[in-house]
């Protein structure tokens, strides 16, 4: 399966389903039941775990669990995604039934800037190994903030320099205009000019906040595999599953109190995994099963002693 026509069927198989996506069962924009979101998170998941069982298959067990660990650590790091989206579509008071058609094509722009990071990471990996070393220094770094990071800390779209830049180079309108992300409106001349909305805006700031999250997300994947064909697969895999965990866990991420913490500890452990991998080797099978425990446990206490997040 790693080989030209691997990689050429994998991504052929993702356009037509993102094609068949917008094309045909959202071409008009609409608001995203609970219902539509759990059976897509379901078919998202399904059709992952049967791309893990052709891994599994075709390139051997190592390489199918590989994946998978690649895939529960993308998955679960991208719930993090979820709680700035939240934030950002709430500051732009982004409709509800145009929030999909942002995340459709925010994930289209994450897919082309993942994957260039992912090949690049790669030949950096591939040229000079010690780079292994600084990933998991600052995985550990990463882990750590996170952890401790003060509730009033997020995300704060108003201060976004991306949102400021966009506003000083790009004429945006006022409101809204349907789903579109360009509209023509007259200048003082009275000649038609092309403008921005707010929804491209919103666009841009999904992407950017994206690429930060991915420094964060893809040198961990490093750390279960240096294969660059698993390494970009289950990145993607994972990245087309979040917008319908988006529609999913959107109004009941804030309950999932000790998630983040969870999440810190999973990147504080892949990190140190990085660290100590020439003096202690833990087997693929050991690393998807510690992931998975902290995930579950965090996602339980959770659920045993909520508490209210300040």
């Amino acid at each position: 399966m790693n080989s030209l026509w691997g990689w050429v069927g994998f991504n052929v198989a993702v356009l037509a389903i993102l094609a068949l996506d917008l094309g045909v069962l959202h071409r008009r924009s609409s608001t995203v039941s609970l219902k539509e979101a759990v059976t897509w998170s379901a078919v998202w998941v399904a059709l992952s775990l049967s791309f893990a069982f052709a891994i599994y298959r075709t390139m051997g067990k190592e390489s199918g669990l590989e994946f998978l660990t690649g895939y529960l650590i993308e998955y679960a790091l991208s719930v993090d995604n979820i709680f700035v989206f939240v934030l950002i579509f709430s500051y732009f008071k982004v409709p509800e039934k145009y929030q999909h058609r942002v995340l459709f094509w925010g994930i289209i722009g994450a897919l082309v800037l993942r994957g260039v990071m992912i090949i690049a990471g790669s030949a950096l990996v591939a040229r000079f190994a010690w780079t292994l070393y600084i990933f998991g220094a600052f995985l550990v770094f990463t882990g750590l903030r996170m952890a401790f990071q003060k509730s009033e800390d997020v995300y704060k779209p108003d201060s976004d320099p991306v949102l400021r830049l966009a506003r000083k180079i790009i004429p945006v309108t006022d409101e809204y205009s349907g789903d579109n992300f360009f509209v023509e409106r007259p200048d003082e001349t009275g000649k038609l000019r092309r403008a921005a909305t707010p929804l491209f805006i919103v666009l841009l700031i999904v992407d950017t906040t994206d690429i930060i999250f991915a420094t964060d997300s893809i040198p961990a994947i490093f750390a279960v595999t240096r294969d660059p064909f698993i390494v970009y697969t289950s990145n993607i895999c994972a990245v087309l599953g979040l917008r319908a965990l988006y529609f999913l866990l959107a109004g009941v991420v804030d309950k999932f109190v000790y998630l983040k913490l969870g999440l810190s500890l999973v990147l504080v452990f892949i990190g140190a995994k990085m660290l100590l991998e020439h003096f202690i080797h833990l087997p693929i099978i050991a690393s998807l099963g510690v992931v998975g425990a902290v995930l579950a446990a965090s996602i339980l206490a959770s659920l045993l002693w909520p508490r209210t997040r300040h």
